[in-house]
Protein backbone atom coordinates (compact mmCIF):
# COMPACT_ATOMS: atom_id res chain seq x y z
CA UNK A 1 0.00 0.00 0.00
CA UNK A 2 1.17 3.33 -0.98
CA UNK A 3 1.86 5.30 2.51
CA UNK A 4 0.42 8.79 1.47
CA UNK A 5 1.51 12.20 3.60
CA UNK A 6 -2.07 12.29 4.98
CA UNK A 7 -2.36 8.84 5.96
CA UNK A 8 1.53 9.76 8.03
CA UNK A 9 -0.26 13.15 9.04
CA UNK A 10 -3.90 11.11 10.53
CA UNK A 11 -1.39 8.73 12.27
CA UNK A 12 1.06 11.67 13.57
CA UNK A 13 -2.37 13.70 14.68
CA UNK A 14 -3.48 10.60 16.99
CA UNK A 15 0.08 9.75 18.52
CA UNK A 16 2.22 12.62 18.46
CA UNK A 17 5.08 11.20 16.96
CA UNK A 18 7.18 12.23 14.56
CA UNK A 19 6.88 12.34 10.69
CA UNK A 20 9.31 9.50 10.34
CA UNK A 21 8.47 7.15 13.07
CA UNK A 22 4.51 7.27 11.82
CA UNK A 23 6.08 6.53 8.24
CA UNK A 24 8.21 3.54 9.22
CA UNK A 25 5.27 2.49 11.41
CA UNK A 26 2.47 2.44 8.76
CA UNK A 27 5.20 1.23 6.03
CA UNK A 28 5.40 -1.90 8.61
CA UNK A 29 1.39 -2.62 8.95
CA UNK A 30 0.86 -1.73 5.51
CA UNK A 31 -0.78 1.15 5.72
CA UNK A 32 -3.00 -0.36 8.97
CA UNK A 33 -3.36 2.88 10.99
CA UNK A 34 -4.54 1.23 14.63
CA UNK A 35 -2.07 -1.67 13.72
CA UNK A 36 0.92 1.39 13.43
CA UNK A 37 -0.76 2.92 16.70
CA UNK A 38 -0.28 -0.76 18.46
CA UNK A 39 3.18 -1.55 17.30
CA UNK A 40 3.84 2.43 18.95
CA UNK A 41 2.50 1.88 22.19
CA UNK A 42 4.68 -1.37 22.86
CA UNK A 43 7.70 0.57 21.30
CA UNK A 44 7.23 2.94 23.80
CA UNK A 45 7.54 5.62 20.59
CA UNK A 46 3.69 7.21 21.52
CA UNK A 47 4.66 7.15 25.34
CA UNK A 48 8.17 9.44 24.38
CA UNK A 49 6.29 11.42 22.10
CA UNK A 50 4.06 12.61 25.10
CA UNK A 51 6.33 13.55 26.92
CA UNK A 52 8.58 15.55 24.28
CA UNK A 53 7.22 18.63 25.34
CA UNK A 54 8.18 18.51 29.24
CA UNK A 55 11.01 20.30 30.13
CA UNK A 56 14.08 18.87 30.32
CA UNK A 57 16.79 20.83 31.58
CA UNK A 58 18.73 18.69 34.22
CA UNK A 59 20.87 15.57 32.98
CA UNK A 60 24.61 14.80 32.31
CA UNK A 61 28.01 16.60 30.74
CA UNK A 62 29.59 13.65 29.24
CA UNK A 63 33.37 13.38 27.20
CA UNK A 64 35.10 11.10 25.46
CA UNK A 65 38.47 11.05 23.88
CA UNK A 66 40.26 9.09 21.35
CA UNK A 67 42.85 7.01 22.24
CA UNK A 68 45.75 9.23 20.22
CA UNK A 69 44.05 11.91 22.28
CA UNK A 70 44.22 13.98 19.13
CA UNK A 71 40.11 14.30 19.05
CA UNK A 72 37.40 14.52 21.94
CA UNK A 73 33.79 15.15 21.77
CA UNK A 74 31.82 16.79 24.56
CA UNK A 75 28.02 15.85 24.69
CA UNK A 76 24.65 17.26 26.77
CA UNK A 77 22.22 14.51 27.23
CA UNK A 78 18.97 15.81 29.34
CA UNK A 79 16.36 14.26 32.10
CA UNK A 80 13.60 16.14 33.65
CA UNK A 81 15.22 15.32 37.19
CA UNK A 82 18.49 15.28 38.45
CA UNK A 83 17.46 11.63 40.16
CA UNK A 84 17.00 10.26 36.71
CA UNK A 85 20.20 11.90 35.47
CA UNK A 86 22.39 9.95 37.93
CA UNK A 87 20.78 6.27 37.44
CA UNK A 88 23.18 3.89 35.36
CA UNK A 89 20.53 3.20 32.27
CA UNK A 90 20.91 7.13 31.88
CA UNK A 91 24.61 7.46 32.35
CA UNK A 92 25.03 4.62 30.05
CA UNK A 93 23.01 5.72 27.74
CA UNK A 94 25.16 9.19 27.10
CA UNK A 95 28.58 7.56 27.29
CA UNK A 96 27.54 5.13 24.45
CA UNK A 97 26.01 8.02 22.39
CA UNK A 98 29.69 10.25 23.09
CA UNK A 99 31.40 7.30 21.74
CA UNK A 100 29.28 6.70 18.76
CA UNK A 101 29.63 10.53 18.03
CA UNK A 102 33.77 10.71 18.57
CA UNK A 103 33.91 7.55 16.25
CA UNK A 104 31.63 8.74 13.09
CA UNK A 105 32.63 12.39 13.75
CA UNK A 106 28.33 13.26 13.78
CA UNK A 107 27.31 16.39 15.61
CA UNK A 108 23.94 17.10 13.83
CA UNK A 109 21.10 15.64 16.25
CA UNK A 110 19.22 14.31 13.74
CA UNK A 111 21.97 12.28 12.30
CA UNK A 112 22.87 11.52 15.60
CA UNK A 113 19.58 9.93 16.00
CA UNK A 114 20.06 7.52 13.27
CA UNK A 115 23.50 6.39 14.28
CA UNK A 116 23.51 2.77 16.52
CA UNK A 117 23.74 2.99 19.58
CA UNK A 118 27.17 0.57 19.75
CA UNK A 119 28.61 0.09 16.20
CA UNK A 120 27.78 -3.73 16.20
CA UNK A 121 23.96 -2.72 17.44
CA UNK A 122 20.76 -2.89 15.19
CA UNK A 123 18.90 -0.31 17.70
CA UNK A 124 19.12 3.20 16.85
CA UNK A 125 20.32 5.78 19.35
CA UNK A 126 16.49 7.25 18.77
CA UNK A 127 15.38 4.10 19.31
CA UNK A 128 17.18 3.67 22.93
CA UNK A 129 16.22 6.64 23.99
CA UNK A 130 12.51 6.11 23.36
CA UNK A 131 13.12 3.01 25.62
CA UNK A 132 14.41 4.80 28.54
CA UNK A 133 11.60 6.93 28.03
CA UNK A 134 9.55 4.54 28.72
CA UNK A 135 11.60 2.71 31.12
CA UNK A 136 12.15 5.82 33.13
CA UNK A 137 8.95 7.43 32.92
CA UNK A 138 11.18 10.81 31.67
CA UNK A 139 11.58 13.25 28.70
CA UNK A 140 15.11 12.62 27.82
CA UNK A 141 16.64 13.99 24.84
CA UNK A 142 20.25 14.66 23.20
CA UNK A 143 21.04 18.50 23.57
CA UNK A 144 23.97 19.59 22.04
CA UNK A 145 27.20 18.14 21.04
CA UNK A 146 31.03 19.35 19.60
CA UNK A 147 34.34 17.36 18.78
CA UNK A 148 37.28 19.24 18.85
CA UNK A 149 40.40 17.77 16.75
CA UNK A 150 43.49 18.87 17.07
CA UNK A 151 46.56 17.94 14.31
CA UNK A 152 49.67 19.04 15.99
CA UNK A 153 48.90 20.30 19.26
CA UNK A 154 47.45 18.95 22.94
CA UNK A 155 43.42 17.85 23.75
CA UNK A 156 42.81 18.55 27.48
CA UNK A 157 39.45 17.53 28.88
CA UNK A 158 37.89 17.62 31.83
CA UNK A 159 34.13 16.82 33.42
CA UNK A 160 33.10 18.34 36.94
CA UNK A 161 30.35 16.61 38.75
CA UNK A 162 29.31 15.26 35.09
CA UNK A 163 27.05 18.70 35.41
CA UNK A 164 30.17 21.03 33.82
CA UNK A 165 32.44 19.56 31.32
CA UNK A 166 35.39 21.68 29.32
CA UNK A 167 37.66 20.34 26.41
CA UNK A 168 41.03 22.15 25.39
CA UNK A 169 42.88 22.72 22.47
CA UNK A 170 46.68 23.69 22.66
CA UNK A 171 49.15 24.33 20.96
CA UNK A 172 52.77 23.72 22.30
CA UNK A 173 52.60 22.44 26.35
CA UNK A 174 51.77 18.35 27.21
CA UNK A 175 48.36 16.36 28.66
CA UNK A 176 49.05 17.53 31.79
CA UNK A 177 48.42 21.48 31.01
CA UNK A 178 45.97 21.13 28.65
CA UNK A 179 44.17 19.12 31.76
CA UNK A 180 45.03 22.11 34.23
CA UNK A 181 43.95 24.98 31.77
CA UNK A 182 40.50 22.71 31.01
CA UNK A 183 39.88 22.39 35.11
CA UNK A 184 40.43 26.19 35.17
CA UNK A 185 37.54 27.30 32.60
CA UNK A 186 35.22 24.82 34.82
CA UNK A 187 35.99 26.74 38.06
CA UNK A 188 36.12 30.65 36.22
CA UNK A 189 33.76 30.45 32.77
CA UNK A 190 36.04 33.00 30.78
CA UNK A 191 33.75 33.55 27.91
CA UNK A 192 36.45 34.54 25.42
CA UNK A 193 40.34 33.26 24.92
CA UNK A 194 41.90 36.64 24.39
CA UNK A 195 40.74 40.66 25.65
CA UNK A 196 40.64 41.40 21.86
CA UNK A 197 38.22 38.54 21.24
CA UNK A 198 35.29 40.52 23.59
CA UNK A 199 32.99 42.29 21.41
CA UNK A 200 32.85 46.05 21.07
CA UNK A 201 29.40 45.83 21.51
CA UNK A 202 29.52 43.82 24.95
CA UNK A 203 32.39 46.62 26.36
CA UNK A 204 29.80 49.33 25.38
CA UNK A 205 27.13 47.85 27.08
CA UNK A 206 29.30 47.13 30.41
CA UNK A 207 30.62 50.85 29.93
CA UNK A 208 27.21 52.46 30.15
CA UNK A 209 26.66 50.68 33.13
CA UNK A 210 30.05 51.64 34.66
CA UNK A 211 29.71 55.54 34.11
CA UNK A 212 25.79 55.39 34.83
CA UNK A 213 26.84 54.23 38.51
CA UNK A 214 30.10 56.03 38.84
CA UNK A 215 28.28 59.55 38.03
CA UNK A 216 25.67 58.51 40.61
CA UNK A 217 28.84 59.09 43.38
CA UNK A 218 28.86 62.64 42.26
CA UNK A 219 32.79 62.66 41.26
CA UNK A 220 33.74 65.37 38.12
CA UNK A 221 33.47 63.89 35.01
CA UNK A 222 37.36 63.16 34.43
CA UNK A 223 37.48 61.17 37.35
CA UNK A 224 34.55 59.48 36.24
CA UNK A 225 36.37 58.37 32.99
CA UNK A 226 39.63 57.29 34.90
CA UNK A 227 37.47 54.93 36.98
CA UNK A 228 35.31 53.85 34.13
CA UNK A 229 38.38 53.08 32.15
CA UNK A 230 39.35 50.82 34.94
CA UNK A 231 36.70 48.89 35.71
CA UNK A 232 36.21 48.36 31.80
CA UNK A 233 40.27 47.07 32.12
CA UNK A 234 39.40 45.00 34.85
CA UNK A 235 36.18 43.63 33.29
CA UNK A 236 37.46 42.85 30.02
CA UNK A 237 40.34 40.18 31.87
CA UNK A 238 37.84 38.86 33.86
CA UNK A 239 35.97 37.35 31.13
CA UNK A 240 39.37 36.29 29.14
CA UNK A 241 40.94 33.10 29.41
CA UNK A 242 44.86 34.47 29.66
CA UNK A 243 43.83 37.33 31.66
CA UNK A 244 42.38 35.56 34.54
CA UNK A 245 44.38 34.34 37.38
CA UNK A 246 44.96 30.99 37.63
CA UNK A 247 43.00 29.08 39.81
CA UNK A 248 45.51 26.37 40.74
CA UNK A 249 47.81 29.29 41.39
CA UNK A 250 46.35 32.89 41.81
CA UNK A 251 49.54 34.67 42.12
CA UNK A 252 49.72 34.17 38.05
CA UNK A 253 47.73 34.90 35.54
CA UNK A 254 46.89 31.91 32.59
CA UNK A 255 48.21 33.77 30.29
CA UNK A 256 52.19 34.05 32.49
CA UNK A 257 51.16 30.02 33.16
CA UNK A 258 51.17 29.28 29.66
CA UNK A 259 54.00 30.86 28.55
CA UNK A 260 56.06 29.16 31.22
CA UNK A 261 55.07 26.12 29.26
CA UNK A 262 55.66 26.94 25.94
CA UNK A 263 51.61 26.46 25.42
CA UNK A 264 48.89 28.62 23.32
CA UNK A 265 45.27 28.03 23.76
CA UNK A 266 43.30 27.65 20.35
CA UNK A 267 39.86 26.82 21.50
CA UNK A 268 37.87 25.71 24.05
CA UNK A 269 33.96 24.45 24.63
CA UNK A 270 32.39 24.60 27.47
CA UNK A 271 29.10 23.07 28.46
CA UNK A 272 26.91 23.13 31.73
CA UNK A 273 23.74 21.01 32.58
CA UNK A 274 20.76 22.84 31.55
CA UNK A 275 22.44 26.61 30.42
CA UNK A 276 20.28 28.36 28.04
CA UNK A 277 17.26 26.43 29.09
CA UNK A 278 14.20 28.14 31.18
CA UNK A 279 13.26 26.12 34.02
CA UNK A 280 9.63 24.92 34.65
CA UNK A 281 8.30 25.62 38.78
CA UNK A 282 5.91 22.35 38.86
CA UNK A 283 3.38 21.46 41.24
CA UNK A 284 4.27 19.39 43.38
CA UNK A 285 1.34 17.84 43.83
CA UNK A 286 0.01 17.83 40.46
CA UNK A 287 3.73 16.12 39.66
CA UNK A 288 2.70 13.24 41.53
CA UNK A 289 -0.23 12.37 40.04
CA UNK A 290 0.90 12.87 36.79
CA UNK A 291 3.58 10.05 37.63
CA UNK A 292 0.78 7.52 39.35
CA UNK A 293 -1.33 8.41 35.87
CA UNK A 294 1.53 7.53 34.06
CA UNK A 295 1.67 10.55 31.90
Amino acid sequence: MDITAALVKELRDLTSAGMMDCKKALEATGGDVQAAIEEMRKSGQIKAAKKAGRVAAEGVIVIAVAGDNKSAVILEVNSETDFVSRGDDFTQFAHQVAERILATGTIDLDLIAELTITEDSSTTIEQQRQTLVAKLGENIHVRRAKVVSSATGQIGAYVHGQRIGVIVELEGGNSDIAKDIAMHIVASNPEVIRAEEVSQDRINTEKEIFTATALESGKPADIVEKMVDGRIKKFVNEISLVGQEFVKDPSVKVADYLKANNAQVVQFVRFEVGEGIEKKVDNFAEEVMAQVRGE
